[in-house]
């Protein structure tokens, strides 16, 4: 099997060539999403006349179409296997970017969008689960983490290079190179090979996986703060006198990245119970920052403390999600959780587009942190996790004492 234990005392291997594979397919499709978070927001608002609220819609629609779709991607990847959703996603979302260099009214960009947010149901529950099986038990929140410097790295020099592609008004020029960079993340997942237990046969896995639902809830209420700093930043930070969020992106997704390379070990180590109290203490923290100083300043040290709680949300969440899942209903945790986070992006846009819309981008930045401290309520009363006989094993071997492994 996949997930089976370790020996005592032994180490197993992760950073192996199938598993770079993965996660530099990953680094070109996330370059590819990245370069819209500064970029789409500035089409709608100047290109098509949106306003702050249909920037907020637009910006989210994405997360729509793939929430709508994930937990039929999670079970399509346990019984078909993940490689074809790797392969399918990116290119749907090649040819979704693509189309926006046709697109001249708001209601085309979010058919667009929708189209592009089924390609990354398919993509992300694919390479997903995929570092996941390939990862030994033990290790599975370090995977996670090593997995995410793709999704953050992408993040981080996405929108730089948006901006940088840009050059003012040549939207076209960013969306071509944008799917250009989906197109070869589509040619490199093709080269992976295939990591699903197994295919085709017997029941299929549940649609929604309910050891996903607590920690995946979470994750909705932490990451709607991510929905709010990426759909308004790029317009926030014309009000505090800076000409574009390209550098505050670079700071967010390098933060992460450096936390996601050089504390990988984090999640497994400490246990996610600790790891998602910090990240969504953090996170409230840094946007409390970023609102009560309303300056260039604070938006830097609000943009790191914030990136640092979101280094650990997602991995500490998803390992807390896969724990106790059997082989076959991987694909299926993943798309669960997966689906929380599309919705925290959809819904979280649009409900801080209200706030924008009623007292401006600070109070949407106060109302993002009074969410995640809502959710960090209930990650230490409603959802915190009892301790399994695997999950004891794990985090002793994680301090190296190893008792003898669950049945």
């Amino acid at each position: 099997m996949l997930d089976e234990q370790p020996h005592p005392g032994t180490q197993e291997p992760l950073l192996s060539a199938r598993f770079v594979t993965v996660v530099t397919a990953g680094l070109f499709y996330f370059m590819s999403l990245g370069m819209q978070l500064p970029t789409v927001p500035k089409f709608v608002e100047g290109q098509l006349g949106g306003s702050e609220l249909a920037v907020g819609i637009i910006v989210g629609s994405f997360s729509i179409g793939a929430v709508a779709v994930r937990p039929f991607a999670g079970r399509l990847g346990d019984r078909v296997g993940r490689r074809p959703l790797i392969v399918v996603g990116a290119l749907m979302v090649a040819a979704s970017v693509a189309l926006y260099a046709l697109i001249n009214s708001q209601a085309a960009l979010l058919g667009a969008r929708l189209l592009g947010g089924v390609g990354e149901a398919a993509f992300f529950v694919g390479a997903g689960t995929m570092v996941t099986d390939l990862a030994p038990a033990s290790r599975r929140g370090e995977a996670i983490s090593y997995w995410s410097v793709a999704v953050y790295g992408g993040l981080a020099l996405g929108p730089a290079l948006g901006e940088f592609v840009l050059g003012g008004d040549h939207f076209q020029r960013v969306w071509l190179v944008g799917a250009a960079l989906a197109l070869i993340a589509a040619a490199v997942g093709f080269m992976t090979h295939e990591t699903a237990a197994s295919t085709g046969s017997g029941e299929p896995a549940p649609l929604i996986n309910r050891t996903a639902i607590g920690p995946g809830t979470v994750l909705f209420l932490g990451m709607i703060a991510l929905a709010g700093f990426a759909a308004f930043v790029p317009l926030y930070v014309a009000d505090i006198g800076m000409e574009d969020s390209g550098l505050v992106f670079l700071l967010y997704g390098c933060t992460i990245l450096a936390l996601r390379i050089f504390g990988a070990k984090i999640p497994d180590r400490i246990g996610t119970l600790k790891a998602g109290t910090f990240a969504m203490s953090a996170s409230a923290v840094g946007l409390v920052i970023i609102a009560a100083t309303g300056n260039v300043a604070g938006l830097y040290v609000g943009t790191f403390v914030f990136s640092v709680g979101m280094s650990l949300l997602y991995p500490a969440m998803l390992t807390m999600a896969l724990i106790g899942v059997p082989d076959s209903e991987r694909g299926s945790a993943v798309g669960t959780i997966s689906s929380f986070f599309d919705l925290s992006q959809g819904i979280g846009a649009a409900v801080l587009g209200i706030a924008v819309a009623l007292g401006g981008f600070r109070i949407a930045f106060v109302t993002a942190a009074v969410l995640s401290v809502l959710g960090l309520s209930m990650l230490r009363t409603v959802f915190r996790p009892a301790p399994s006989p695997e999950f004891e094993y794990l985090a002793a071997e994680a301090a190296h004492e190893f008792p003898e492994p669950p049945p």
